[in-house]
């Protein structure tokens, strides 16, 4: 007790001697300052919230643009850009009708493809129809067709778009691709790389075998 007693005597309670004005303005100021961090708080969340909706959108953004690219790289959109345009020919006339006693050979077609998709063609197109990975080319009764499509008629044109055409241009003369068509009495001529190639979108439908949706509660998240 003299302990507490003495403390309290060495330390006298200061008594606030400000007057009714001088209480009403540091009210008003800590009152403002309420106000201040009340401003910056909604200030900050809405910051947060933009961010929040930049991420969604960002999220958005890039799963449209995985989608356009997984479509383009199926061959389900037209595209544009730098390649050669490839034209077959009989070597010999033709009759009023167009025909000829020589047809494009599936085999030969086939190989063809091949070859260009190993001097780096990126995407293809035969008369226009859509060459993909699921795309049938075969003789069905003396015909060459493609995807059901009839190749019976002359001149064929194969349109091929590459990152470098020139590249391209250069590797198909450097090939033996002419020499391929000459012995089935076929003419193989190629275009100057042009900047503006055309290559129509796949038109059909494209038919996934051997898959099926994901059960994610008989699989698991995993």
């Amino acid at each position: 007790m003299l302990s507490v007693q003495y403390k309290s005597i060495q330390e006298p309670v200061v008594r606030d001697t400000r007057d009714i004005w001088e209480l009403r303005t540091d009210l008003k100021e800590q009152q403002q300052i309420q106000i201040d961090l009340l401003e910056q708080i909604r200030k900050y969340e809405q910051i947060v919230e933009s961010y929040k909706q930049e991420q969604a959108d960002s999220a958005e953004a890039t799963l449209r643009d995985t989608l356009d690219e997984l479509k383009k790289q199926a061959g389900l959109t037209e595209v544009t850009g730098p390649g050669v345009i490839l034209t077959i020919e009989p070597l010999f006339e033709l009759d009023l009708a167009g025909h000829s006693t020589y047809q494009l050979s599936p085999q030969l077609l086939i190989r063809t493809i091949n070859e260009l998709n190993s001097y780096g063609a990126e995407h293809i197109s035969i008369n226009d129809h859509r060459v993909i990975n699921t795309t049938v080319i075969r003789d069905i009764n003396g015909t060459t067709k493609i995807d059901g499509y009839n190749l019976n008629r002359f001149p064929i044109t194969i349109q091929i778009i590459a990152d470098d055409a020139e590249k391209l241009y250069n590797r198909i003369h450097a090939s033996t691709l002419k020499d391929d068509f000459a012995i089935d009495s076929l003419n193989l001529s190629v275009t100057r790389p042009e900047q503006m190639v055309v290559v129509p979108a796949y038109e059909d439908t494209i038919r996934v075998k051997h898959m099926e949706p994901l059960n994610l509660e008989k699989e698991g998240n995993t």
